[in-house]
């Protein structure tokens, strides 16, 4: 089975990059997805997380503000937080490639690059747009603001290093349809190398 690491930073289309693949037949596992699941009411980690930041629980759920107090600008507590989450995740991930039987797989994980994970692929593809184009993206989501966005950023490995350090890269900025055409391409290119 060929595995496929797709990242890029905030705003660059990723999500939406995803739901290409899985339109072109490519089952996604959506890192950010399976955390949501996890922390939500009666998730699996919602009793671990409770008991290393109390009072972040709501109604059977890890209420992700009161957590993201916790752990902004917090880097011990985020580290924390990462040492209950990330395993949990990765085995989540394990489970969905185990119940499938598709010939290629895809992962949307935000901090690919940052967390260490690039080995764990076959092939990494990043999703890319220019600046100016990625912040009117993001300054565009409630409740964000430039001072926000660039936390953000700074927390992130910049676009012109990731987009090194990609087998593929997508742009973002032309359209739906042109990137479109570039995963069909891209997977092509992909499973013609595996069938050689």
């Amino acid at each position: 089975m060929i595995t496929i690491g797709l990242t890029g930073s905030i705003g660059m289309g990723k999500t939406e990059t995803g739901k290409i693949f899985a339109a072109l037949g490519v089952p996604v596992f959506d890192s950010d997805a399976a955390v949501h699941e996890l922390m939500g009411s009666g998730g699996e980690a919602v009793e671990r997380v409770k008991e290393e930041f109390p009072d972040v629980e709501k109604d059977g759920a890890i209420d992700r503000k009161l957590l993201g107090k916790c752990v902004f600008d917090n880097d011990e507590a985020l580290l924390r937080l990462e040492n209950i989450l990330h395993p949990m995740v990765i085995q989540k991930r394990q489970e969905f490639i185990d119940n499938q039987t598709s010939d290629a797989v895809l992962f949307d994980i935000p901090l690919l690059f940052e967390k260490g994970y690039q080995d764990q692929f076959d092939h990494i593809i990043v999703v890319s747009a220019p600046y100016d184009v990625q912040k009117e993206r993001v300054l565009a989501r409630p409740n964000m603001t430039p001072e926000r966005f660039q936390e953000i950023l700074e927390k992130q490995m910049p676009d012109a290093e990731k987009r090194e350090k990609a087998d593929f890269i997508i742009q973002t900025d032309k359209g739906i349809e042109y990137a479109r055409t570039q995963a069909v391409e891209i997977l092509g290119r992909i499973r013609k190398q595996h069938d050689a």
